[in-house]
């Protein structure tokens, strides 16, 4: 008996009745298609917030969606780990594509997120020479490229990949370790420096080019290693992205994640072009989870005491499209150390 048909009469009855407004059922139609929040609703739908409001709280009163808080905004999504997740993704799977409100609605949420994104991408041509010192403002850049490379290992790999990879530097740091690296990214400014930059320090084995992260031109199951380098809080959609890294990784290969811990500095929106302030480690091993993944190790990289209050935490998550099972481990600093370096 699969998991919806478990739930009880009145919640499925209850969850029928919540998607079957139209609007409603719009909601559920866009959320199917990735994160939003209630601005990104207004603009699509043209309806006023507390209407939209309304409609998002009775779909998460039926459980069609989660909601989670992300520094002073809140996004809603369809989790497909809860029976009603399921329930809405079904649904909406019925609902023919081609319909003129749902053609109109999703070219909208389109249009919005092409919009978004192109504001992180002029700011990566406008900062594209100097985006490794930007890093470095963060937390230090050595400490954080000794934790990758422990995190991969010692073990080689025959093709490696570098999701946007900015500057090359990943490729860089890894050359060591591939026979053949690939670096992709949406940017030609940031492409055009990797190039020289890999150039000039004898990367012969490394390579890039264009390439979407939410739809990568490589086969399934053809790299050995993924790399998303403080990638995800600049992404609409990092679920889809670490999907779609998860699809190219052949059976052993791995995912190293880097990006932020969770953290309150709503500067970075507009001043660096984040879309996420930093991800928990229980919602990135969702995402995983959701991609066939499996967690092998997190490790946690906060700044030491007395570092400056904008100095952010790095999270490092590793996973693993699953050959052998493996147990899962947390690395953290002790709790003291960490509590005196946020502050």
């Amino acid at each position: 008996m699969s998991n919806i048909e478990q739930m009880r009469t009145a919640d499925l009855v209850a969850a029928l009745k919540a998607a079957a407004e139209p609007t409603r059922l719009r909601i559920l139609l866009l959320l199917a298609g990735g994160e939003l929040n209630v601005k990104d609703l207004t603009l699509i739908l043209g309806q006023s917030q507390p209407r939209i409001s309304r409609h998002l709280k009775l779909l998460c009163e039926a459980g069609l969606i989660e909601r989670f808080r992300d520094g002073s905004w809140v996004y809603f999504h369809i989790s497909d780990r809860q029976a009603g997740g399921r329930l809405a993704l079904r649904l909406v799977a019925d609902v023919d594509p081609s319909e003129a409100s749902v053609r109109r609605d999703r070219e909208r949420a389109e249009a919005l997120k092409r919009e978004r994104e192109s504001v992180a991408q002029s700011f990566f041509e406008e900062h594209a020479a100097d985006w490794d010192r930007i890093r470095t403002l963060h937390i230090a850049e050595k400490d954080v490229e000794a934790a990758m490379r422990r995190a991969l290992g010692d073990r080689s790999f025959e093709f490696f990949v570098d999701l946007g990879t900015g500057t090359g530097r990943t490729l860089e740091l890894f050359a060591d370790r591939f026979e053949r690296g690939l670096g992709l990214d949406v940017n030609q400014t940031m492409l055009t420096f990797a190039r020289a930059n890999l150039k000039s320090k004898g990367c012969t084995k490394a390579q890039v080019r264009h390439g979407d992260i939410y739809s990568l031109s490589l086969a399934d199951g053809q790299a050995d290693a993924v790399v998303m380098h403080q990638v995800l809080h600049f992404l609409s959609d990092p679920a889809l992205a670490i999907r779609e890294a998860a699809r190219v990784l052949a059976p052993g290969g791995r995912l190293l994640i880097v990006d932020f811990a969770p953290h309150g500095l709503e500067f970075l929106r507009t001043r660096e072009a984040h879309e996420r302030l930093g991800f928990p480690h229980d919602q990135v091993a969702g995402w995983l989870q959701d991609a066939g993944l499996a967690l092998r190790a997190v490790e946690d990289l906060a700044p030491k005491a007395g570092s400056r209050d904008d100095m952010l935490t790095v999270t490092i998550w590793l996973a693993e499209r699953p050959a052998t099972q493996m147990p899962i481990t947390k690395i953290s600093l002790p709790k003291e150390e960490a509590r005196e370096g946020a502050r």
